[in-house]
């Protein structure tokens, strides 16, 4: 029988009154966002705005519960943006939507560098006393999102943002599951020989992770190639975006089968109409029709990242997630 795990991949919209408070403290400019070397003041608002995303997470019912990336002004080049040796210049549009992240720039070898998302997963764990999620940029999306002025070729720069990752996945306390966010795979999908070399360094991470490891891809679904490279990757679900095409993720299943777990975007985490659980229900069913499969493990969950909702919206969606893992539970 299938378990419907609900979660989500992080990226939570700051509650209004810690995002007031972070612009009077931090300022409104580029050189004011996240850098690593925080006044003690923003560390104990970012605190306080963890814990209780981290409360409305567990009111909610959800299975896993991430803290919340508030830190991430870069979205999913945070990790890079307060890097030693990574120069953030000029800001650049993320993806195709009309929010923008400072340009990551690798000017020197990136080693080990102080474990900036384990710490606050750390400080997470402080307030979970299970389910536990981290949430990291997939290597090829960090990849994607970063300029290289350094390594000077693409194949060891992707290999040098795998072992990066790997070193802070290392660093982690205890998870129970990592989410590896990939919408690069989607959004400028890499050619022959780069798909290869993408699932790798994927599966690099993954490996290093003691714990349930998902690739989760969105904004669309992976080219074909690419897919049945995913597949090679040793992670124990791939996500899928069902929001924004069902169709060819469908397609890549029953031509190339999946993992035994999947996790399906099924909320969407840009439009603020808000699910029902039942309609959550229905399209966890009917992937599983679809694929003709019944999966051991779905996870639930949003299909981008959420810090695009108004909170009040967002707090609705995290909800609707829950109550439909519990309505699994309840008709089985």
């Amino acid at each position: 029988m299938t378990q419907v795990i609900a979660t989500t991949p992080g990226l939570f919209p700051l509650p209004d009154w810690a995002k007031d408070e972070l612009a009077d403290l931090k300022g409104h400019q580029k050189t004011d966002l996240i850098s690593g070397d925080e006044s003690g003041e923003v560390v104990a608002a970012y605190d306080e705005a963890r814990e209780e995303v981290i409360g409305v997470q567990q009111d909610a019912g959800l299975d896993r519960v991430v803290e919340g990336q508030f830190r991430w002004d870069d979205m999913l080049a945070h990790p890079l943006a307060v890097h030693d040796n990574v120069e953030t210049k000029g800001i650049v549009r993320y993806y195709d939507n009309n929010n923008f992240y400072r340009e990551p720039v690798v000017q020197g070898d990136l080693g080990a560098d102080g474990g900036d998302v384990a710490a606050d997963l750390g400080a997470a764990a402080d307030f979970v006393d299970e389910g536990l999620q981290a949430v990291l940029p997939g290597p090829y999306s960090l990849a994607d999102l970063a300029t290289d002025e350094h390594y000077g070729d693409s194949a060891d720069f992707l290999d040098a943002i795998a072992d990066f990752l790997v070193e802070e996945v290392k660093s982690f306390p205890d998870v129970e599951t990592l989410f590896l966010l990939e919408p690069s795979l989607v959004e400028n999908t890499p050619e022959d020989g780069e798909d290869e070399r993408a699932a790798e360094a994927i599966d690099a991470v993954a490996s290093a992770a003691d714990a349930e490891v998902v690739a989760h891809t969105y904004w669309g679904a992976i080219e074909e190639k690419a897919y049945a490279h995913l597949m090679d990757a040793d992670v124990d679900a791939i996500g899928f975006d069902l929001v924004a095409n069902h169709d060819q993720t469908v397609y890549n299943v029953q031509e190339y089968g999946t993992k035994d777990d999947v996790a399906l975007g099924v909320v969407d985490g840009q439009n603020t109409l808000v699910e029902s659980p039942e309609t959550i229900r229905d399209r966890i069913d009917w992937f599983e029709q679809q694929t003709n499969t019944a999966y051991d493990t779905v996870y639930a969950t949003a299909n981008t990242e959420t810090f695009y909702l108004p909170v009040n919206k967002f707090e609705d969606k995290l909800e609707a997630l829950a109550n439909a893992a519990d309505l699994e539970a309840a008709e089985a």
